[in-house]
């Protein structure tokens, strides 16, 4: 056996895994699935709240304007 290998051993040996690495690749795609359920939720938001954005048809200082 090499030197690279016993202390590939031994380091397995000193810090096991919390869990099997498929398992790990499993919470990060739970984790994925849920950000990407978190985006797509707030798709079109900006439109359906444009009236906010918009300028008025009339500007209050034109409207006062055309009274003098």
């Amino acid at each position: 056996m090499s030197v690279f290998a016993l202390v590939i051993v031994r380091t397995e040996e000193l810090a096991p895994l919390l869990m099997p690495p498929a398992a790990f690749s499993g919470v990060a795609l739970v984790i994925f699935l849920v950000l990407a359920v978190v985006v797509w939720s707030y798709r079109d938001v900006a439109n359906r709240h444009s009236q906010k954005t918009e300028k008025p048809a009339h500007d209050s200082h034109d409207a006062h304007d055309a009274g003098h």
